[in-house]
Order: C-alpha cells, then structure tokens, then sequence
C-alpha cells in the first residue's frame, strides 16, 4: 500500500526519498541487481517434491543442465519464416552450445489480435494492469477510463472520444494517450534459445519490457509493459495479453494459453481467442526451460514453485522431472525471473524501431539489452513526454538551476539509490542543501506536487 501511495502522489516521497517516474526505469537496473542476491538464495533454498521425494536446487540444476526440454515439430509453423533449426551459438557466461533458431514474422498467419485501444468511451477495448489508485486489472472500458479521469489521468476528450497515437510514427499530442501502433507485415524477428538448458548461478531478474522467451505459437513474449504512472501513456494490451510493438511486431506480455485463469481469478469480463489450457506448454523461456499454464499435468496448482516461480517436476509428454516455469493466476502471469543461462545476442529484429531494433530513431522504446532486460527498461525513463529518447523531461533546467552538469545530477541520483535515492545524500554528493535540490526538481508529467 505504501508503494502505491508513494506512485500515484505528486512528490512521489519515502522519507527523504524521491521518486521520479521518468527517471525511475533509468535506474531499474540498479533496483533489480540489488534484488538478485535475495531472489537467488530463494531459489537456491527451494525443495522440489514428487512422490515423497525431495530434490534440492543443486539437484535441480543438475538434471536441468543436461536435459534437453525442446522439440522444434511444436512450434506453430504459420509463425516461421523458414523451418525452425538447431545452431551452435555463444551463452552469456562465455560457453559454447546448441541453440534453437527461430525466425519468425510479424504475425503467425493463424492468430488473430486485437482489441485494443476503444474509439470511444461506448467501446469496449482491451485490459490494462493499472498500479495506481484502485490497482487491479481491467478491461479498458468507459468504466475504467472514467476512473483514471478521476485520478488525474484523461485518455478521452470532452465528447468522449479516446486519444489514440500510433507512437511508431507519431509523437503523443496529449498527456495521456492510449497507444494502438499499427503493425508492419514486411518485419521478422530472429530468436535464439539454448536447447540444453543450463543453471546460471544466479537468477536473472525480469523489469520491464525483459526479454521471457517465445511462445509455441511463434510469439514473442516479454515482462511488464511500461507503467502509465512512468510514461503517462498507456500501450493496450488485447484480451490475449500483447499488443504491437513500435517495431511493428505483435508479442505477448502474459501466458495466453491460460490466461482465462486470471480473469476467473480477477473478476475480469474477458476472453481470450486462443485455446485455453491450464496445464499445457505455453513456449520457452529464453533460457530454454519451459512455461507451463498455472496448473500440473494432473490439473492442481503447484505448491513447491520458487522465487521464478518454476520447479522440478513432471511435464506432459517427458518420462523424467525437469526444471519448468509455471504461470500465476495473477496478472502479468509469467516467470518473475529465469534460472538459466541465456544465448548472446539471442534476440534481433529486421524492423527500424522498437525492441531488437538496430536503430531507436523512433518514438518508442530504445532496443534491447543483454540477459532478459530491454534496454526499454532501462532507458524509458529518458525519453521525454513526446516519446523520443533523451534526458528526463526538466533535468536540465535543473541541473542549471543548481549550477551542476545534468550527467552529475543523474549520476548523483543513480548513485544514492536508483528509483529509491535518498534527496539527503544526493544533495550532499553535489555539495548543496536538500531544500534547494527539492526546489530545482522537476515537477512528475501530467501531475501536480502536493
């Protein structure tokens, strides 16, 4: 509750503290780093349970690393731009190794999208993971759009029409726009996951927009879309959780093949098109290990699963236990972390913006960085509020006001904690007082200081 008090309010405070939505996934890295270690030792201290017997995470690490989880025949051949196969590649702890090489399109041929953003408030949309005031999913309806009213956050105007911007080729016109980005039938993406999984020695924590893996139905899927609260823009997810990326390429930000089990567990009037399965494979992570639905191959909810939430255990057509993932009734459900090593360079793009990109001259999020996090993680907080990439929207009147560089100003933050730096000591690593850095800070977009 105090996180979410300290989001939706206007000085965004935790005692000295000071929280800058824009600059706060500038330093999402540091924040997750400093959470690795404790997420690590969960995992390692994880026993895994099957008929009475109990497997350690050593033990664990030791049937994963030489199993290998999968078969190329399951992907969704209207996704492939050619026939799946295996390559030698390079894992990020510097290993040789067999990886999968997928090269997909834009689109599987046989999936159908949408909902997203409604074209007025009489329409009904898709959902959002709101994580401010009220928190909770929900689908995007007049409803849930009069409610961000309310809290500050206006998405439509005066006549009820909802502001809609294809950020790909568009900067936002408004504070708040709904973001509905028009896909590009001539992109492909090219993904590499490790066929032999392998334990990394320590988990790698998933932030925003990371790097999760592929789904069997030749999807990309990656962790948590930008926060509203961070960009004041909303990017819609469909009812099968995914929307376009700026690159124009449709990915997953949840596990569709089971995410009918979250809208029975949330209350949520919502349907995906996909078919539905609590138990069945839904892809790979890009450690290799497989995402499973919410529940086992006997139909129950796993009790044993770690801090990613996977464990060791049965999974439909393996005669052996092997490390796996499953999906969480809540929203977004999918692995908070992965436990293996990944593949270098396991994710690129032909597009000329977006995630994978080898350019971000463009109105989204800047391309993606190594071992799970995107780089629109960590550089969503230096885009401005028209969507292209710089410094955080007033830092430089800041820095000035404070007659100081804007990199030591941001260094200054980074240094003294990330998204939780503490006013105290950043002010005195620049050799000022707490008040005048507090006056000289920018005030958080589309919102006033209280």
């Amino acid at each position: 509750m105090l996180l979410k008090h300290l989001l939706t309010s206007g000085l965004f405070k935790q005692g000295a503290s000071y929280l800058y939505p824009r600059s706060l996934l500038l330093f999402a890295t540091i924040f997750l780093t400093a959470c690795s270690s404790t997420a690590n030792e969960n995992v390692a201290k994880s026993t895994h349970t099957h008929d009475g017997t109990s497997h350690s995470h050593n033990e664990s690490t030791k049937t994963a690393s030489t199993t290998s989880q999968m078969n190329l025949s399951q992907f969704n051949r209207s996704a492939m731009i050619k026939e799946p196969e295996v390559v030698s590649c390079s894992l990020e702890n510097g290993d040789r190794a067999k990886c999968a090489k997928l090269v997909v399109k834009y689109l599987p041929d046989n999936i159908a999208i949408g909902p997203f953003c409604p074209d007025t408030l009489s329409d009904e949309g898709g959902i959002w993971k709101w994580d401010g005031d009220e928190e909770g999913l929900y689908r995007v309806d007049e409803t849930f759009l009069r409610m961000l009213n309310a809290q500050g956050y206006s998405f439509y105007d005066e006549d009820g029409k909802v502001h809609i911007t294809n950020n790909a080729t568009t900067p936002p016109e408004y504070d708040h726009s709904c973001i509905n980005v028009v896909a590009d039938k001539k992109v492909t993406m090219t993904l590499l996951i490790p066929t032999e999984p392998v334990m990394a020695d320590e988990v790698s924590n998933l932030g925003v927009v990371s790097k999760v893996g592929i789904s069997v139905s030749g999807v990309p899927i990656f962790s948590d879309a930008p926060s509203v609260l961070e960009t004041g823009h909303m990017p819609v997810l469909d009812t099968c959780s995914g929307h376009v990326d700026p690159g124009g390429w449709y990915h997953y930000h949840g596990t569709a093949s089971d995410i009918d089990t979250v809208y029975d567990h949330e209350d949520v009037t919502a349907g995906c098109n996909l078919s539905q399965s609590s138990s069945a494979l839904f892809g790979y992570a890009f450690d290799g290990f497989g995402i499973y639905g919410s529940t086992d191959e006997n139909g129950k909810t796993p009790t044993d699963l770690d801090t990613c939430h996977g464990h060791v255990g049965y999974v439909p057509g393996k005669p052996k236990e092997l490390y796996h993932y499953h999906a969480s009734k809540d929203f977004p459900n999918l692995p908070e972390c992965l436990v293996g090593v990944v593949a270098k360079n396991n994710f690129s793009t032909t597009a000329e913006a977006g995630v994978g990109a080898a350019q971000s001259d463009r109105n989204g999020p800047p391309s993606s960085g190594p071992q799970g996090q995107s780089k629109e993680g960590q550089q969503q907080g230096m885009q401005s509020q028209n969507g292209q990439q710089g410094t955080p929207p007033g830092f430089d009147d800041a820095a000035e006001k404070l007659g100081i560089s804007t990199e030591a100003l941001l260094n200054a933050m980074q240094e003294a904690g990330g998204p939780r730096a503490d006013l105290a000591n950043v002010a005195k690593a620049l050799g000022i007082t707490e008040a005048e850095l507090k006056a000289a800070l920018p005030e958080p977009p589309g919102r006033q200081r209280n």
